[in-house]
């Protein structure tokens, strides 16, 4: 956890030669702070929708379970139904035979002279009407009109029990369409809170993003701060042999080759200026760097962007010699051309060891070349 201080300052926000670029950033611990306390509240209120989502879609699961038991309990009541509907068939069946049979040994009875009586029980218009005229027909047989109560009463029970199965059979399909409704419900809120994850989620990213960034630009403050308090150790070397053209500037660093020159260009590693405004020597860490002519140190400084660097004034034009990694000349000295006064680095705003080497003419940056 960073502490609550700041931990650099403003990085250099003024548009300087070196790589063409201008800085102007500020990172304070309390913007990381303010940023990881935001990813911790982000990441808890996405734990706790994840919570509640998982419980939506636990009581979902039991809800659809509780759907299949009840639809197996219908198609089990429909099979129950079915069930009783042949047996109430069967039942009305045998109730009828059985009044046929009667009316047949009625007929019999008339046949053999009580006709009077057939009479009577052939105009009942129904079976309870024509049990009431039985009663006054003690010639009927006592067998045959008890299996004809007992196939009504076996009728009457049968329609009952369909009855009563209906009715539970309705009562469950009217279940399954309560649970049907809270699922459609229970769903709604399974994708409502599936969109607030996704939304939580795309914050917490972008809160975590934002975070890499200030603790890389944090990092890099560290080290730009490091290398303007420890520059490290500069032994001078006397071994300069000129090279290069016929100017009045010399080669810089003749150890180096050129890899970048005065004018447009891409952006290398999209750091640099595409118009560039000096001429870079790539060469390893601890390269010497010469002074092109004799002149008078103005210059011996840091920032974000140039790094440690040296500017010599020569009278009507100026040196600046960036991204050093030691220098060991300092404000005011006097040098001679060829002079060692610093070595090769990657200090600031830099893809990689180099010295990047300007002409300034009047202030303004112009193309070594035309001077070297």
């Amino acid at each position: 956890m960073v502490k609550k201080r700041i931990v650099s300052v403003l990085l250099a926000g003024a548009l300087v030669a070196g790589m063409g670029l201008q800085v102007n950033v500020t990172v304070k611990a309390d913007d990381l702070q303010d940023a990881q306390n935001k990813a911790s509240q982000q990441q808890s209120a996405l734990d706790a929708a994840q919570a509640e989502k998982d419980q939506l879609v636990a009581q979902l699961d039991g809800i659809v379970k509780d759907m299949e038991q009840t639809q197996a309990d219908i198609e089990a009541k429909q099979e129950e139904i079915a069930k009783k509907a042949d047996e109430l068939d069967a039942a009305k069946i045998d109730e009828n035979n059985q009044y046929e049979s009667m009316k047949l040994r009625i007929q019999y009875m008339y046949e053999n002279g009580n006709g009077q009586f057939l009479e009577t029980l052939l105009e009942s218009k129904s079976i309870a009407e024509f049990l009431s005229n039985a009663e006054y027909i003690n010639q009927i047989s006592e067998y045959d009109r008890n299996m004809l109560v007992e196939f009504q009463d076996i009728v009457d029970k049968v329609e009952e029990q369909q009855q009563e199965l209906e009715k539970e059979n309705a009562e469950l399909e009217e279940m399954q369409t309560n649970l049907q409704t809270q699922q459609t419900e229970l769903q709604t809120l399974v994708d409502s809170k599936s969109s607030e994850i996704a939304s939580l989620e795309s914050e917490l990213s972008e809160t975590n993003a934002k975070i890499s960034q200030l603790q890389a630009a944090a990092a890099e403050q560290a080290r730009l701060q490091e290398e303007a308090q420890n520059p490290g150790k500069f032994t001078p070397v006397d071994d300069y042999t000129p090279s290069g053209g016929t100017g009045r500037l010399q080669n810089p660093c003749p150890a180096a080759y050129i890899s970048s020159e005065f004018g447009g260009r891409q952006s290398p590693g999209g750091i640099g200026s595409t118009n560039h405004k000096g001429r870079d020597y790539a060469a390893a860490s601890g390269t010497p760097i010469f002074a092109a002519a004799a002149g008078t140190v103005t210059t011996v400084a840091n920032n974000s962007v140039r790094g440690n660097y040296v500017i010599i004034n020569h009278g009507d034009i100026a040196t600046l010699y960036q991204h050093c990694s030691t220098i060991g000349v300092s404000v005011g000295q006097s040098v001679g051309a060829g002079q060692n006064i610093a070595t090769v680095g990657s200090t600031g705003a830099s893809t990689g060891p180099h010295l990047h080497f300007e002409v300034h003419v009047g202030g303004m940056p112009v193309d070594p070349r035309l001077y070297l």
